[in-house]
């Protein structure tokens, strides 16, 4: 058994790519492959089939996964329990993130928790929605940022609710508006987020009953940014989503009002290693904080 290779093989996975891996772990590809083709070797089985669409999960390889990921997740926080019975604060935490909440939170809670805990090691992981998602239910991530309610049945820690609101170019005929209604929407080209990144938007939308003229699906809100900034469309993002916008872009509110809820997930709060528990802490504390200086 070798944990080590484990590792190898749960960040190939997590990340879809042996090149990325390799970069990641700071190892040559060559090492890589060697490592998931020892385990092959060993098992007896193939763990990962790589095709012209990318590197897929076997069956086998599947079923495997969990138990490594579990394994690699006691050992850290076997050494982790070991650093504090020496009065050492240690560790590593592993956060899934969306690009929102890597932009607005995390560079000064980070900043201030690093400070004060530099023994820390903190990785992150950004990703859509659902990347998170699969992130934390593989135990590939110790938590992750996520809108709620979830697709799994994680533990859940809500954060703050997130307004939505609608962009517009500042001559655009909505630009002139205190407020537009949902419905109002439906006759402009819409630029929404892609698939993966969207889900509080569908739900609201189906609760409305609104079909939007959808013209582009795009990943990146700087992206999005751009396109409505050009008059090319109209958008929806959440107001933590809306930094660094153009100068030409108007931001409208919405009626009714609608959030998402931005909260944090795990498998399991109570198992997670000493460190994790102290940056959820920080984390929860600092949202807490800035909430409260907003609302005055």
């Amino acid at each position: 058994m070798s944990l080590a290779k484990f590792e190898i093989f749960s960040t190939i996975v997590a990340l879809g790519s042996f090149a990325k891996a390799s970069e990641k772990l700071g190892l040559t590809q060559s090492a890589v492959s060697h490592a998931i083709a020892s385990l092959e070797r060993e098992y007896g089985f193939s763990l990962l089939t790589r095709g012209r669409s990318g590197i897929h999960l076997t069956t086998n390889g599947e079923r495997v996964l969990s138990y490594m990921n579990a394994m690699l997740k006691i050992e850290k926080e076997m050494q982790q329990e070991i650093a504090q019975l020496n009065g050492l604060v240690v560790g590593e935490v592993r956060i899934g993130t969306f690009s929102s909440v890597s932009a607005q939170w995390l560079p000064e809670i980070l900043q201030h928790f690093k400070s004060q805990y530099p023994h820390i090691d903190i990785q992150l992981f950004e990703g859509d929605y659902d990347d998170i998602e699969s992130w934390i239910a593989s135990g590939y991530v110790d938590f992750g940022f996520v809108s709620l309610p979830t697709s799994y049945q994680f533990e859940v820690k809500p954060l703050k609710k997130d307004r939505m609101v609608c962009l517009v170019e500042q001559h655009h005929p909505l630009a002139q508006l205190d407020n537009v209604h949902w419905k109002a929407m439906e006759q402009y080209p819409f630029i929404r987020a892609k698939k993966g990144s969207d889900n509080d938007l569908k739900r609201i939308l189906k609760a409305h009953h609104i079909d939007l003229n959808v013209r582009f699906e795009l990943f990146d809100d700087q992206a999005i940014f751009s396109m409505v900034s050009h008059d090319i469309g109209i958008s929806v993002l959440s107001e933590l989503a809306v930094y660094r916008v153009p100068d030409n872009i108007r931001i409208v509110h919405l009626q009714p009002e609608e959030y998402r809820t931005i909260g944090i997930a795990a498998q399991s709060f109570s198992t997670l290693a000493p460190a994790t528990k102290k940056l959820i802490d920080y984390l929860t504390a600092y949202v807490e904080r800035t909430t409260q200086k907003e609302a005055h």
